[in-house]
């Protein structure tokens, strides 16, 4: 069924790193939820695999000195959601993964391997670039950390160097703080189906939340790699929670999205359904913060 050359089993990081240099045509495989699929397909035959599934470093939620929180890239979709750390601070991820094809994929696939693929369906993509996330890459170089949105270069490509694995992905102190967020899938299925938009907004709210301090918006399939609307962010930074402040924010989105008429839905359907996301997205972030609008 599966047509593999050669699978190689990582003993730490740099074991890894050892292997992808030593093997620069192999391909990394975590939980395979992609890889195997795309084997069994036919698109990978005959190819070298890295395994790195063994690595439990590379997994787990924690806090980090400055109180980051830092999410190991083996980390399954299930215990993402479940785990306290995230359930606490960004619960919106945990509700994200949770809407990832079906339990068996959110068991085995890991937020590594959602990132790493490059989509823009992605259903975490959004909400980490929402929250800023930064995304941490181990070479031989050593560490290097990147903002999530220079990680993604184009459609199914990303900075990933021919000696790197991706270790982790982190949520800045500032980024969650005081911060509440809540996504939205559209897709034709509720469950085993691709977005055709996914839209995450997130806001923090004056001490007697009656005005947005900062809002962030970001979208999957509304261009080439999931994207932040500044535009947007904009149009809400320090106005009152008002209709009148819904309704210029959903606007705004139009000015920097990039949707494509594609099979599954066309352009201009996917920028109505964008704009009636972020009213929704924005509406209910701004009441899980305890505001209520005038």
């Amino acid at each position: 069924m599966y047509d593999i050359k050669a699978l190689y089993e990582a003993q730490s990081v740099a074991d890894a790193v050892r292997l992808r240099l030593e093997h620069p045509q192999a391909q990394i495989i975590a939980g395979g939820t992609d890889v195997l699929v795309q084997m069994r397909e036919g698109k990978r035959a005959g190819a070298e695999l890295i395994s790195i599934y063994g690595l439990d470093e590379l997994r787990g939620v924690s806090l980090d000195g400055e109180e980051n929180i830092r999410i190991g890239s083996l980390t399954s979709f299930s215990h993402i959601t479940k785990d306290p750390v995230i359930q606490r601070y960004i619960n919106v991820l945990g509700e994200a993964v949770d809407q990832v094809g079906g339990p068996q994929i959110r068991n085995a696939g890991t937020i590594g391997g959602n990132t790493c693929n490059g989509v823009t369906s992605a259903d975490s993509a959004s909400t980490l670039f929402a929250w800023d996330a930064v995304i941490e890459l181990t070479g031989s170089q050593g560490v290097r950390r990147l903002p999530i949105q220079d990680f993604y270069l184009s459609a199914g490509k990303v900075d990933l160097r021919p000696d790197e694995l991706q270790t982790a992905i982190l949520i800045p102190r500032d980024s969650y703080e005081s911060c509440f967020g809540h996504y939205i899938k559209y897709a034709m299925r509720n469950a085993m189906d691709i977005a055709t938009t996914g839209c995450s907004v997130n806001v923090v709210l004056s001490g007697d939340r009656r005005t947005i301090r900062r809002a962030r918006i970001a979208y999957g399939v509304a261009g080439p790699i999931p994207m932040r609307c500044p535009s947007a962010e904009a149009a809400a930074k320090g106005k009152p929670l008002t209709d009148g402040t819904v309704e210029a924010f959903a606007a705004a989105v139009l000015e920097d999205i990039r949707p494509r008429d594609s099979w599954r839905a066309s352009k201009a359907f996917r920028e109505h359904i964008a704009v009636e996301l972020a009213r929704r997205c924005l509406r209910e972030a701004c009441e899980l913060a305890g505001g209520a609008m005038e």
